[in-house]
């Protein structure tokens, strides 16, 4: 066989027409949100941003159009075509839509699979320049077992060259076309399969573990937790103190020979917090939600900005993994009301309490805490987006 072409046009096939029975959403699979992006989305996103594809091309159902446009929205090189009613009919019109202006290659993905890399798209492309088609695959690790109808185990089946098949499929444009006008309604399970019922050869590259294909709505939940990362941002904030009998913290009331000066009821610890909360998921700081020139916010109760941070944090679709407060100050003692500030925190936020620390310490009498000018505070949240 001659190799392909050292500058060969390379199109892609995205298969999306499917209605996605097992998922069970309200939408084609396809089109679910994940991490606040349509799944479509991110797998056309992969292959627009990739520089050896020359064009991308959707089949779609007919009545999706304006999912598609949303998912499609701005990015370069992607049209649609109409699918037809089964996978392998989808698969042959869209090839029918690349005829007139015929690519050297074309690779086939399922448009449920959002996590294609772009070094798996060069495996494939790289594999065509030897053979007519391209298979990724990833090896069988687990044991498997044949069972019958009633649940019984039968036999064990040797996994000795044994592989689990992904997409993209990459092709040689004429082969995968003729193979798929020749097989035309057929049941093959995957466009691999075409080409080797046609004769053709296939070799295959390694996959990857992270290109999962969604299936049902405990793959999108696995693929969404996957995608999760963890996050930190720390607070610091200083009151100093002024007349009064007791001071705010950590939403407690705690009695003392003076109070806090401030333009809120200057809750120390709650402000610190509030800004590790917000400089965890990049909002900014308290100043910009809450500014003290701000009559409305003259007296008010440091519980709110922490709510509001929080809540923007679960906005996002994030978590709060945990909060951790150290209070500096000589007085008022913080040993004795510590187990209240972490049930007043937790409360605040309805989480457990498990997840909010309290600590203390003094500066041995050195700095504007050691002379009892006032008290600082800080924050470290962990979150979880």
């Amino acid at each position: 066989m001659p190799p392909s072409p050292p500058n060969s046009t390379c199109a892609v096939l995205v298969v999306a027409a499917g209605r996605g029975q097992r998922f069970g959403g309200s939408l084609p699979k396809q089109y679910a949100p994940l991490k606040g992006e349509l799944l479509l989305r991110r797998t056309l996103r992969a292959f627009s941003n990739h520089p050896k594809v020359t064009q991308v091309v959707v089949a779609i159902h007919p009545d999706d159009g304006a999912q598609f446009a949303e998912a499609a929205a701005g990015l370069a090189k992607v049209t649609s075509v109409h699918g037809g009613a089964a996978r392998q009919d989808s698969v042959r019109l869209g090839l029918e839509a690349l005829v007139a202006s015929p690519p050297d290659l074309v690779l086939i993905h399922d448009g449920a699979r959002p996590m294609i890399s772009a070094g798996l798209i060069d495996r494939v492309i790289e594999g065509l320049a030897t053979a007519e088609g391209v298979l990724p695959v990833v090896p069988v690790v687990d044991t498997l077992k044949r069972v019958d109808a009633g649940g019984a185990v039968g036999e064990t089946v040797p996994r000795e060259n044994l592989a689990r098949a992904q997409t993209p499929q990459g092709f040689r444009f004429a082969p995968i076309l003729a193979a798929h006008r020749k097989f035309a309604g057929e049941t093959l399970t995957d466009d691999a399969a075409v080409l080797e019922r046609a004769g053709g050869r296939v070799v295959t590259v390694l996959g990857d573990e992270t290109n999962i294909k969604v299936t049902t709505m405990d793959d999108l939940a696995r693929l969404t937790a996957s995608l999760s990362e963890t996050r930190v941002g720390q607070g610091f904030d200083v009151h100093a103190f002024g007349d009064g009998n007791a001071v705010m913290l950590c939403g407690l009331k705690v009695p003392h020979t003076h109070g806090m000066v401030g333009h809120s009821d200057a809750d120390v610890a709650l402000h610190a917090a509030t800004d590790a909360i917000l400089g965890a998921i990049g909002a900014g700081d308290i100043g910009q939600h809450f500014p003290p020139s701000d009559p409305k916010w003259r007296g008010a109760a440091s519980h709110q900005f922490l709510r509001h941070a929080y809540d923007l944090l679960t906005a996002r679709g994030g978590s709060l993994v945990h909060l951790d407060f150290t209070i500096i100050c000589e007085r008022p003692k913080v040993g004795p009301h510590r187990a209240a500030m972490v049930t007043s925190v937790a409360k605040i936020l309805g989480v457990s309490e498990d997840r909010i620390s309290v600590k203390a310490t003094t500066t041995e009498g050195l700095g504007f805490t050691g002379r009892q000018e006032g008290i600082a505070a800080q924050a470290v949240a962990t979150v979880r987006l």
